[in-house]
């Protein structure tokens, strides 16, 4: 970035006109009092100085402050902004004849630390075959979803939510109406249902959602479905927010909707000034509201980039330290670094967490919006995510097992497995949220293989497509995938399974989900400023190029050969 240094704030030149006549309005009220007050204001009105966002004089009055403009890669590079694609059915015939592709850049990181892959996703419409995946990972939403309340059930007939599996739901609604499946007034009524709900949801002590709520009441609710609450997850509001900016960024008429709701909300617990994200839980002794880390390596610094997308600063969450590697079949497959023995939480190594940020956020930092979709500005996300590719093609060219690990449900007890690529010392450890090592719960994750098959575009791929592109029932959705052992399908239908497949396929036709901002200032910013709310619920300004997440690399380490 060295080259645009010179540049640095060149963007904020329309803002500092606006402070400038806001600056002089209350110098003009100020003349109105009295001739003494009059007197004073001519004398000095040719030595105003006047304020410059990002000076050494920035002490810009919060009433102020949000009607900044957001500094992006656009803005202060003057580059051309990403435009929204059109939906599939608007699309004329040689749409993606006129693509780049970045065919003739070499693969490796660029001077900016931004990374070009050796692999390109794919790209074109979707065939008869794939159309109707999508229709039956769509069909999954038009069952499960309540229409007392707008939330989709996370899991089959069970009437129970977290935000992550909403978040999943917002993501299906999104591919099913640029795919075509559904129009817009369908999309508009469910899509403003579901935010009504969630705007009035009771939150967890009044800080943020539940971790989980009852799909027919919207009530709070624990773990087995009955009253209460168990406080919130970093993790899960992050994958949110990620699908709130961009429903707000692609319709912007949702835009004081999503607002509104998100300013119902207290963030001073959740990111701390150091920009590390916190769980909130409840002591079962004292009953008093514990708040502790969370996240690990993978799904941490995706949930990092959804608080950044609103303009918080999660900039040690954003990091890959502390992480290791275990050197699988040649490759070093990252992990996280933290002992799980001191910090207890474990460090999963799964696919998803990558994979959601490339169909999502095309392994981007949240402040570009101008790049193209084969160069990644969050350089070292795409770049372990390869990683996270190749050893489980290597496995499979190695032992023939097809492979594509994520967390997945299961039918019965343990009901949900982390089917994992490293875990607690040891690869492709298959273990249940307690630790318990459950190796026939060992799948081909349908969500992992099409969202792999959709990002990598090789012949290993093409085989996982083979294997999963038929596997749904029609009416009921996407089957969660297929066991190793030769099982047969997990015969079990979720929100996330099927809202990442139907993400896989629209980013077939779209590319990068997430789209630009097309406003100017947002409610977000500019709500509050006359009282101390803002303060007290730790909202941000709106980010500037020094609170940009920094683009890093990382070098490889090793440790003992798997």
């Amino acid at each position: 970035m060295d080259s645009d240094k010179q540049g640095k704030r060149g963007s904020a030149a329309q803002g500092i006109r606006a402070f400038g006549v806001a600056v002089l309005g209350v110098a003009i009220v100020s003349w109105a009092v009295g001739s003494a007050a009059r007197s004073i204001f001519l004398h000095q009105e040719e030595e105003i100085i006047p304020i410059i966002a990002g000076g050494e004089l920035d002490d810009i009055p919060a009433l102020m402050r949000g009607n900044l403009p957001t500094a992006t890669t656009s803005l202060v590079r003057g580059e051309k902004k990403r435009e929204k694609p059109p939906r599939m059915c608007e699309m004329p015939e040689d749409y993606f004849d006129h693509l780049d592709r970045g065919e003739d850049r070499a693969p490796g990181y660029t001077r900016r630390n931004e990374y070009i892959r050796k692999y390109r996703d794919r790209r074109g419409f979707l065939t008869e075959r794939e159309m109707r995946a999508a229709r039956a990972a769509w069909h999954y939403f038009e069952l499960f979803t309540q229409e007392s309340t707008g939330l989709a059930n996370a899991v089959g007939n069970y009437p129970s939510t977290t935000l992550w599996d909403t978040a999943s739901y917002v993501a299906a609604m999104v591919a099913a109406y640029e795919l075509c499946l559904i129009e817009k007034p369908e999309f508009d009524r469910r899509m403003m249902k579901l935010l009504t709900t969630m705007k009035r949801l009771d939150l967890f002590r009044g800080e943020l959602p539940n971790k989980v709520y009852h799909t027919k009441t919207g009530a709070k609710v624990d773990y087995t479905n009955k009253p209460g609450e168990i406080g919130f997850s970093a993790l899960d509001i992050g994958r949110f927010l990620v699908w709130m900016r961009i429903v707000k960024n692609r319709y912007p008429y949702f835009g004081n909707t999503i607002d509104s709701m998100l300013l119902k909300w207290d963030y001073s617990h959740v990111i701390d000034a150091e920009g590390l994200l916190y769980g909130g839980h409840i002591d079962k002794e004292t009953g008093k509201t514990l708040y502790s880390q969370e996240g690990r390596l993978g799904y941490e610094e995706y949930a990092a980039k959804g608080f950044a997308l609103w303009g918080f600063r999660p900039r040690l969450a954003h990091r890959a330290e502390p992480f290791l590697t275990a050197t699988m079949y040649g490759i070093a497959v990252p992990y996280d670094g933290r002992d799980p023995r001191v910090f207890h939480s474990q460090n999963y190594v799964v696919t998803e967490s990558y994979l959601q940020d490339g169909l999502e956020l095309g392994w981007d930092l949240p402040h570009d919006d101008s790049s193209p979709d084969y160069v990644h500005s969050d350089g070292w996300r795409a770049e372990f995510a390869d990683r996270i590719y190749e050893v489980q093609e290597a496995r499979w060219r190695q032992t023939g097992f097809m492979t594509a690990r994520s967390e997945h449900n299961v039918k019965g007890p343990p009901y949900f497995t982390y089917d994992t690529i490293f875990s607690d010392g040891y690869p492709w450890n298959t273990v249940t949220p307690r630790g318990d090592y459950v190796p026939d719960h060992a799948a081909v994750a349908s969500k992992a293989a099409l969202g792999m098959w959709a990002m990598w575009d090789t012949e290993y791929t093409d085989v996982l497509y083979e294997a999963i592109i038929d596997l749904y029932d029609p009416e009921k959705g996407m089957y969660e995938g297929l066991y190793e052992s030769g099982g047969g399908r997990v015969e079990i239908f979720t929100a996330n399974n099927n809202g990442v497949i139907l993400t896989a396929l629209l980013h077939k036709v779209q590319g990068t989900i997430l789209t630009p901002y097309t406003g100017e200032t947002e409610v977000w910013y500019t709500a509050f400023r006359d009282q101390d709310i803002r303060i007290k619920r730790n909202m941000p300004d709106p980010p500037q190029e020094e609170d940009w997440l920094p683009a890093l690399r990382h070098s490889i380490q090793q440790e003992a050969e798997f």
